[in-house]
């Protein structure tokens, strides 16, 4: 009986890494070797990898976005380094990035981020995954409402909403439309790492929608532009000045 308790207790755990396996390697081909994914020194040289890095550099010295997610990161204990958290890699389909939980690591999709303001937005979006993974215990990969929060939180605060961003998609106008566009993003973006019916991702999205959209931490704003997230950041330090003189 000792040792079927213990068959017991392995399979949940050792079921869950073959799903996290199974998920970020349908998404992103490079992750089938075992381990972290490393750019080999010849990978450099090729002009994709060679400007996602470029971009992702600038990415993280400039965005007001990116330096206050970083501070809050740091803040919470978990510290970001740049040559161990983000891995530029081509991706499956129209992915333009992911958060491998199981790695702790960003994927920056080399071959779908064309521009430096998309790559802002990438960066900004998984971030605050990142950001969610590490002050809660969210289960990516078996529990979706968790997700759906997470990806609710990323579409709110990440700018991908912006007046900017809806116009050019030919989306605006419309009562409620932040919300809308939230809503929408958050069940997409659940649709891309996930095999299940829209109706579930919506229904998903639903039923978290409100505590998630309202949770605007570590901005303590949503951020509609980089102005606001300008001041964002500068309040961000503001109070750990504050707590600090406590």
């Amino acid at each position: 009986m000792a040792g079927a308790q213990d068959e017991r207790g392995r399979g949940p755990a050792a079921g869950e890494q073959l799903q996290q396996q199974h998920v970020s390697c349908q998404v992103f081909p490079e992750r089938l070797a075992q381990g972290n994914p490393q750019q080999g020194f010849f990978s450099s040289f090729f002009t994709s990898n060679q400007k996602c890095q470029l971009r992702l550099l600038k990415t993280l010295e400039t965005n007001p976005y990116v330096k206050l997610l970083l501070d809050a990161m740091k803040h919470s204990g978990c510290a970001v380094n740049k040559d161990r958290h983000f891995s530029c890699e081509d991706c499956n389909g129209n992915v333009s990035g992911g958060f491998d939980a199981s790695t702790s690591q960003i994927v920056l999709c080399q071959n779908n981020i064309h521009n430096q303001a998309h790559m802002n937005r990438v960066v900004t979006h998984e971030l605050i995954h990142a950001f969610d993974h590490c002050r809660a215990h969210v289960d990516w990969f078996t529990n979706i409402r968790h997700l759906a929060c997470s990806e609710v939180r990323a579409a709110n605060l990440s700018g991908d909403c912006s007046l900017v961003n809806e116009i050019f998609r030919l989306h605006f106008g419309l009562k409620q439309h932040h919300q809308t566009c939230v809503r929408d993003r958050a069940t997409l973006s659940i649709l891309a790492v996930r095999n299940i019916s829209k109706e579930v991702a919506k229904k998903a999205v639903d039923e978290v929608f409100e505590s998630c959209f309202n949770d605007h931490e570590p901005f303590g704003r949503i951020p509609h532009n980089k102005t606001y997230a300008r001041y964002a950041h500068r309040d961000f330090e503001n109070r750990d000045r504050y707590y600090s003189n406590i």
